[in-house]
């Protein structure tokens, strides 16, 4: 056979290149992440301060922590890099959160939990036609993303596999969040005003279409020299989905 024929040492050798591929991989999105950190904080200060001299607050804690899982994902991300980065000591997070996962969990809950409150709130009371209520909840949505880039930026790494993260995020969050919008399209169905559509369809076409341009603004940039993330570009871009979605949809005959 070939495994005696190479003998001891050179099964020592080849064992040894095999650790060291696999650590090499194991750790290449905890590098890109490290080398990403160092380069932002190049030139912002000379040295990590102490811990007692800068102390981080939770928000910083969890924006920070919140910027990081939905750039570099969550395998890509290193807890001592992020204490690093907030010049707290080498333990904090750890010893507040207990894991990179109760981390993580913390900082889910303080992102989503907002856009819930917002898209709750999303119909106008003073709006008395539900497909106006469903243009002005459209644009509510898409101003929304504009403002919060990360959270579409952590549903594309997160949505692309199935697992307790993502079933987390949908469970507790996305589903209750669209809940009073799947409301008001059965509504509108059930009244003839609209053409069916699927909460799904409705979705995809508004967060990971309508609203990528914020989550990719360098993307968007090769198209033109506009800032998608502009007041007058999100203005502009809420509108124009909100008014081509509902015009599309509608069945009602003109001048009702």
């Amino acid at each position: 056979m070939l495994l005696p024929a190479l003998g001891i040492n050179c099964w020592r050798t080849v064992l040894k290149m095999l650790i060291a591929v696999n650590v090499f991989v194991v750790r290449c999105p905890v590098a890109r992440y490290d080398r990403a950190m160092a380069k932002t904080s190049e030139g912002r200060r000379t040295g990590r301060p102490k811990a007692q001299d800068a102390p981080a607050t939770l928000d910083q804690i969890l924006d920070a922590a919140f910027r990081a899982f939905a750039t570099y994902g969550y395998d890509g991300v290193a807890v001592r890099t992020l204490n690093r980065e907030l010049g707290v000591s080498h333990n904090l997070i750890h010893q507040r959160f207990g894991s990179k996962l109760g981390l993580w969990y913390a900082a889910v809950d303080r992102a989503f939990s907002q856009q819930v409150t917002e898209l709750a709130t999303a119909f106008d009371p003073t709006l008395a036609d539900p497909l106006d209520q469903l243009n002005h909840a459209i644009r509510r949505f898409v101003r929304y993303n504009a403002e919060r880039p990360e959270l579409l930026g952590l549903m594309n790494i997160e949505g692309r596999v199935d697992s307790e993260r993502l079933d987390y995020i949908y469970d507790n969050y996305i589903a209750p969040a669209l809940a009073p919008l799947a409301r008001l399209l059965d509504h509108l169905r059930k009244e003839g005003r609209i053409r069916p559509i699927s909460l799904r369809a409705l979705f995809f076409l508004i967060a990971h279409g309508a609203a990528a341009p914020f989550t990719l603004a360098p993307l968007a940039r090769h198209f033109d020299n506009a800032d998608p993330r502009r007041p007058s570009q999100v203005t502009e871009q809420a509108a124009l989905t909100a008014d081509l979605i509902t015009s599309g949809l509608s069945l009602d005959t003109p001048g009702r």
